[in-house]
């Protein structure tokens, strides 16, 4: 299968140069060698331009280049080009989510704060969301004017500073490794793999666990909210503006019409019954929704299951017995509303008014002369015909009814439409944790996002010109395999379960991809738009481009994200977790995981049958199936078929470990001679003096010293012992 991609390097003059010469002799490999050297100046001069191209530098920074050749079963050569890539995006999309959450914070704050004035219990409820909303927005803020004092060009965390509390949001040691293969029969294939230190909370430590853990035990105690969706939340509040608009109207020309009844002008009348009769059946559909229902329905349960109700600081409050909240001017239905509610009562209430409107309307008929009026009574001993009562007298009795039918339907739907609107606040914030349960779900979900969208606008910019490529995104979306080194025992289990949650998140992001302003970089970066759970990632395309995408693309169609996380310890502490420990969590997240795999392979053969990889799919899932069933320790081959069905549906490959520069490198480095041996004939003598090269002299080298300072692995001989074969590294490349 053919990986698309782009070429980038902004300073060739920073590539280094790696050949690995396999000879038969000492003079073929003279021979060669005196070759390599015009290949590898061909190769830097006919990519400068692509590499430099716009969109790229709007995605990459900081390139290191490695050229190897190598030798195929057929004696031919191989032209192998390394690139390991920083990215600006570990900095500006961690900014860009901690203004929206800002903004998403402080607009629920006042969003609560124009409810007007509660009961006791749910103006309580008010202050929580309100004081759980502010102490994040503070933090928050500080940690956005942190980010803000780094200089621009920062594109890079080292894995020493994955504990800084000011970069909590920003992945660690972010890069993009790609791997270009030019073959006398092919011009240039492209494999990529974004690594990045396993998306985790190293700030908070692990103490109590990670968020899998945290997040079960906080649902474990239970809380009586009952969950309204952002939609039904925005809905409601327009009810509740529509309501305080339309009920003020009504009162106002209920009162008109008794003035205008004073002036016996049966015209006016009528054009003042006509205005009442138009804006008080806007009223009653206004009601007619619903979710008005499903409100007043909701609270009933509440009460019904709970009997009271408690504030999240611990404090009751019996809705039966609070008198405050009773004569309360909002929600006093919900504190009068008794066991005794079935659903009739709400249309009664809603009905109600209609009747009242059809009584006065009657009653203004009558007066007009449209209705024969009653006959008038007599009476003897009043000794004379009593006098006819006036027009307005007649129509003050129906008007007040109509205003008190109005009044209480109005309140019962307010109650009903703050319910919702608290209980979608109470669930968005305090229902979802403590506080810093909030700020590690949200700082794991940044570095996971970052990472995803680095290796979206690759894949993106890299299969622009093939069509079915385009097509999948827009009819099933893009898969994002993430591979796990990490283990399940001590603090490393934490930093899965923190991991396992934020790849999770992934699924409720979208992307969309738009049309730039100009075609320079920075009007070519990604921007974050939406809330915390319905989160859009807009991709700019310079005009050019995104004139040619398929108009389903151009017209603003979401790209779903269908993340899924693979998992396999391969060090010493998965030997004692294995042993001592517990590494069910390890299994049940690949069984977990390989079935969301086949969801999407199925919904992909479904809608694109024809789309090149397919042919392959069947037999990469059955293997995939076989090693998810093999009970065996470090089973590392179900993260090789899982990254070989990734490859085949055109989906995202992240790989990560604790830090992403020891065991990370050794899966890149296998993965690419692996490929480089299956795709491209790569000779099989030679493939372990391929992969010790590539650790040796490769870019992951480079990472090493970036990160640590020296070009060691950290690896102990004794360590090694228990790491797959081909996960070690070769000697005097660590210590």
């Amino acid at each position: 299968m053919k990986s698309f991609g782009f070429r980038t390097m902004n300073e060739v003059s920073k590539a280094k140069t790696t050949h690995l010469q396999v000879e038969k002799d000492e003079e073929d490999e003279a021979a060669h060698e005196e070759q390599s050297l015009p290949l590898c100046d061909h190769l830097h001069t006919s990519v400068h331009d692509k590499e430099n191209s716009p969109m790229m530098r709007a995605v990459l920074c900081g390139q290191v280049c490695k050229v190897y050749r190598f030798q195929t079963d057929d004696h031919r050569w191989l032209l192998v080009r390394e690139q390991m890539s920083e990215t600006p995006l570990s900095l500006t999309l961690p900014k860009q989510l901690l203004s929206v959450l800002i903004h998403e914070h402080a607009g629920r704050v006042q969003e609560v704060k124009e409810l007007g004035d509660l009961s006791p219990h749910w103006d309580g409820v008010r202050h929580d969301v309100i004081s759980h909303c502010n102490l994040l927005i503070g933090c928050y803020q500080e940690m956005l004017d942190e980010l803000d004092k780094l200089s621009a060009s920062f594109c890079f965390k080292s894995s020493r500073r994955k504990s800084d509390k000011h970069l909590q949001f920003v992945p660690t040691n972010l890069h993009s490794q790609r791997m270009e293969v030019t073959s006398p029969d092919s011009p240039g294939m492209w494999y990529e793999v974004i690594t990045f230190g396993a998306p985790a909370d190293h700030h908070q430590s692990f103490k109590h666990g990670g968020l899998k853990r945290l997040l079960n035990k906080h649902r474990k105690q239970g809380d009586s909210c009952v969950y309204f969706s952002r939609e039904e939340s925005s809905r409601a509040k327009r009810l509740l503006a529509g309501l305080a608009q339309l009920q003020p109207q009504v009162f106002g020309l209920a009162e008109e019409l008794l003035s205008i009844s004073l002036e016996l002008d049966a015209a006016r009348l009528q054009d003042a019954l006509n205005s009442l009769t138009q804006k008080t059946e806007l009223f009653a559909h206004t009601l007619k929704d619903e979710l008005v229902r499903n409100g007043l329905l909701a609270i009933h349960k509440q009460d019904m299951s709970s009997g009271s109700h408690a504030h999240s600081n611990g404090l009751l409050c019996d809705l039966s017995a609070n008198q405050d909240a009773q004569s309360s001017p909002m929600l006093e239905g919900v504190c009068q509303w008794d066991a005794e509610y079935n659903e009739e009562e709400w249309d009664r209430a809603w009905a109600s008014v209609a009747v009242s409107l059809n009584y006065l309307i009657a009653i203004g008929d009558r007066l007009q002369g449209r209705e024969p009026r009653p006959q008038e009574e007599w009476s003897p001993e009043a000794g004379q015909s009593p006098a006819a009562p006036s027009w307005q007298e007649q129509l003050v009795p129906p008007v007040v009814t109509l205003r008190d039918c109005v009044r209480e339907a109005a309140a019962k739907a307010q109650a009903s439409m703050s319910f919702v609107v608290l209980q979608e606040a109470m669930a968005a914030t305090v229902a979802q944790g403590t506080e810093q349960i909030i700020k590690r779900r949200h700082a794991v979900f940044s570095q996971a996002l970052s990472a995803a969208v680095c290796g979206f606008l690759l894949k993106l910019y890299g299969g622009l010109e093939d069509h079915l490529f385009l097509q999948q995104l827009h009819s099933v979306g893009i898969l994002v395999q993430f591979e796990s080194l990490l283990s399940t025992y001590g603090e490393e289990a934490g930093v899965l379960e923190d991991m396992e949650v934020g790849v999770a998140d992934l699924s409720s992001v979208t992307f969309i991809v738009t049309e730039a302003r100009t075609d320079r970089p920075e009007d070519l970066q990604p921007a974050l738009r939406g809330a915390w759970g319905s989160l859009v990632v807009e991709v700019p395309l310079p005009s050019e481009t995104f004139e040619a995408l398929p108009w389903e693309l151009k017209e603003g169609r979401l790209i779903r994200v269908h993340p899924v996380l693979f998992s396999i310890g391969i060090n010493q502490h998965q030997s004692l977790a294995e042993r001592l420990g517990d590494s069910s969590p390890q299994q049940r997240l690949n069984q977990q995981s390989g079935e969301q795999l086949r969801g999407y392979c199925h919904a992909l053969t479904d809608q694109l049958p024809h789309l090149a990889g397919l042919q392959s799919l069947p037999d990469l899932l059955s293997s995939l199936d076989q090693s998810l069933g093999t009970k065996k320790r470090k089973n590392v081959e179900v993260l090789w078929s899982a990254a070989g069905v990734c490859r085949a549906v055109n989906g995202i490959r992240l790989t990560s470990c604790k830090s992403a520069k020891d065991r990370t490198s050794m899966s890149v480095t296998l993965e690419q001679c692996v490929l480089l041996l299956d795709r491209h004939a790569l000779s099989r003598e030679h493939f372990s003096r391929a992969l010790n090269a590539m650790r040796s002299d490769g870019c992951r080298m480079e990472n090493v010293q970036k990160n640590m300072g020296c070009r060691k692995f950290s690896f102990s001989s004794v360590q090694l012992l228990t790491f797959p074969k081909l996960y070690r590294p070769p000697e005097g490349s660590f210590g």
